[in-house]
């Protein structure tokens, strides 16, 4: 059933409201730590059971992609409802209930390039979570200069064989496929790069987990010798990949400034101006003792506020059918800097107790802080540049010329 007018979304949010409250499981209303976040997968594991419920009753409904087609097993639902619907979800703190690459990235270009087949045959396991998606794309020569990659990609009659290694591939050692750009002309830059898809259980790939400061080690090396792959695989026109490379970093750079870098819902995680208030102290008015990280603080929340007015007024442009594709460059650098900011401030406010990494003598959550702190430094790499995103604002959004 359709809901257009003011009345029918009103009904749609009723709906909704009752639906949640029968299939949310009261555990899925609740902080969630970093080790129950579902990812999906053939290698899953649940360490809370009632995830795998929450996963299973929302894919049902087509919620985990609830803009999505009806027809590839997506909610059907317009751009009002999709809000209905996340304000209801945001209501009672509810969990998201699959993190994926193919659902921020890899899903959002396969309906927009894929063909038919392949949407019939991708598409329904992303909503479901069946399968986990790694993004093949920065090599040891190629990271800024992405349209310089170097993996080999020959025509060999009733398939392709690839050679190369990929790196900085998120999470490639527990990803079940990846989404690849890979060199099929080496006599042109652009227009020589293929877009496709194999199994990372294909015979020839091999992935390594690369350490960060972290302590975590979400990136990987990847290397592929001889990697057969069917040609039914291929996405889009030989040559034709560069196209949809540049689409799904669009996809790539607006989930990540739209999540602000992970605050996901339902973390139930302390806000800056908590924990700066926990940690320094407060006067008699309840007004945060040390005056000068007082005024950086309330101006971080000033350009957080100003940021979020930026993705809503991007949001209700793209909704009006008004061209935004650059505008995800603005928007993730901003984000990539609030996250960064916001986090040193954090340190700050921790004091001695930043110090800590493991075992104990130190609080949990600050703990976390600090490793979320380390980890930012990363968040001006991923998803472009920094600088990649600078130039594309000079030069798409500015017109300036090169090196100007």
């Amino acid at each position: 059933m359709p809901y257009d007018a003011p009345s029918d979304l009103d009904t749609f949010r009723e709906e909704v409201r009752d639906w949640l409250e029968e299939n949310c499981p009261p555990s899925m209303r609740t902080p969630q730590t970093e080790d129950e976040v579902v990812w999906g997968g053939r290698r899953e594991k649940f360490k809370n059971p009632e995830s795998k419920v929450w996963l299973e009753r929302m894919a049902e409904r087509g919620w985990t992609a609830p803009h999505w087609p009806k027809e590839y097993g997506g909610g059907g639902l317009n751009r009002d409802q999709v809000k209905v619907l996340n304000q209801e979800l945001s209501r009672i703190n509810a969990r998201i209930p699959l993190h994926s690459f193919g659902l921020w990235m890899f899903g959002p270009a396969l309906l927009e390039f894929g063909n038919e087949e392949q949407k019939k045959r991708f598409i329904p396991d992303i909503i479901h979570g069946r399968t986990r998606w790694c993004q093949g794309y920065s090599e040891p020569g190629a990271g800024s200069d992405l349209a310089g990659l170097q993996t080999k990609c020959e025509d060999k009659g009733d398939h392709y064989l690839i050679n190369g290694q990929k790196v900085w591939t998120s999470y490639a050692d527990q990803a079940d496929w990846i989404f690849c750009l890979v060199r099929t002309d080496p006599t042109v830059k652009h227009e020589g790069i293929s877009f496709i898809l194999f199994d990372m259980e294909s015979e020839g790939v091999e992935t390594r987990p690369i350490k960060l400061i972290s302590g975590s080690s979400p990136f990987c090396e990847t290397f592929f010798s001889d990697v057969k792959v069917p040609k039914d695989q291929l996405v889009g026109e030989v040559n034709g990949g560069w196209k949809i490379a540049k689409r799904l970093l669009q996809f790539e750079r607006s989930s990540i400034s739209a999540s602000g870098f992970g605050a996901a819902r339902g973390s139930g995680a302390l806000e800056l101006e908590d924990y700066a208030k926990i940690h320094v102290g407060t006067d008699s008015d309840g007004k945060l003792l040390d005056g000068d990280l007082r005024g950086r603080i309330a101006d971080h929340q000033m350009y957080a506020k100003a940021f979020g007015l930026t993705v809503r007024r991007s949001q209700e442009q793209a909704k009006a059918g008004q061209e935004v594709g650059h505008t995800a460059s603005i928007i993730k650098y901003a984000a990539a800097k609030m996250n960064q900011d916001k986090y040193e401030l954090m340190i700050e406010a921790l004091g001695t107790e930043g110090l800590g990494w493991e075992g104990e003598g130190f609080d949990k959550g600050a703990k976390m802080i600090t490793r979320a702190w380390l980890r930012s430094k990363g968040n001006s790499i991923e998803g472009g540049t920094s600088e990649i995103n600078l130039n594309v604002v000079a030069k798409r959004v500015l017109g300036l010329r090169e090196h100007q």
